[in-house]
């Protein structure tokens, strides 16, 4: 595996949060190579500590709007914003695959849709892009400052990962899920899962419709029914006027990894 690479000048990302980019990277069983992202806190360079790593999906679509769907997140001047709070993380964009979007990010298998290769893809990040980051950057390896999170079926990837991983992830953003996927199978899923220790974010925008916003009020309640206490371990935000789109998501990032985030500091070497 090559070395991370400055990421190319221009585009909007600030000076002081340094993006790294990693190339080419191969994901065995699903059949395609990436790039990596990793957006580094603006005192990395100038310390010794290690810092919490949040995973997040669809990353081309965080830093650069060169690279964006629709417009990007600017999670580079957020990384700052945190920064300048006290509160300091790595920040990896795993890019999604194109046209196997779907299939990856999905446990579930739809008869219309597909899906069902969301295990596969966390083998990937457990056993290819963990490692990488953590070989090449100052990192909290332990689950409880390891995070994923992502937006739509994304969302519904990162959730899925908290429950099925929790050995490796403690902490998860939901942003916008589409729990709506493969007839609502996310639920009973959760539902027979053992609870666990960790944080949990979920959200929609109110302009998503109403059984966006339903979906997201019953896997609240599930999560609450199951022993997550709101407010302190579970976080659910409805956003006035919020839609299913990048600039509403990376309106929110900041409150989301605020909150992902609130236990997991950097700490020296």
């Amino acid at each position: 595996m090559t070395d991370w690479l400055d990421y190319p000048a221009g585009g909007r990302l600030r000076s002081g949060a340094r993006v790294k980019i990693l190339r080419d990277v191969p994901s065995p069983g699903l059949g395609i190579r990436r790039d990596l992202l990793a957006c580094l806190p603006p005192s990395y360079a100038q310390s010794d500590q290690q810092y919490p790593v949040v995973y997040m999906q669809d990353g081309q679509n965080l830093f650069d709007e060169a690279t964006s769907f629709a417009g990007s997140w600017n999670a580079a001047a957020i990384v700052e914003t945190l920064a300048a709070e006290g509160r300091e993380a790595i920040i990896v964009g795993v890019p999604n695959a194109g046209p196997r979007r779907i299939d990856e990010y999905s446990p579930f298998a739809d008869g219309f849709r597909g899906g069902g290769l969301a295990r596969d893809y966390l083998q990937f990040l457990m056993n290819r892009v963990k490692p990488a980051v953590d070989a090449a950057f100052r990192t909290l390896p332990g689950a409880r400052t390891t995070g994923l999170l992502g937006s739509s079926m994304g969302g519904l990837l990162s959730l899925f990962g908290f429950f099925e991983r929790p050995d490796v992830f403690g902490l998860a953003g939901a942003m916008s899920p589409a729990f709506w996927f493969a007839r609502r199978a996310i639920f009973p899923y959760v539902e027979k899962r053992p609870f666990h220790g960790g944080r949990l974010w979920l959200d929609a925008g109110t302009s998503e419709g109403p059984f966006a916003l339903a979906d997201v009020a019953r896997m609240r309640d599930a999560l609450i029914e199951k022993g997550y206490r709101l407010g302190r371990d579970l976080e659910c935000v409805l956003e006035t006027g919020g839609r299913h789109d990048e600039a509403s998501w990376g309106r929110r990032l900041p409150a989301t990894l605020r909150f992902m985030l609130a236990d997991a500091t950097a700490t020296p070497a």
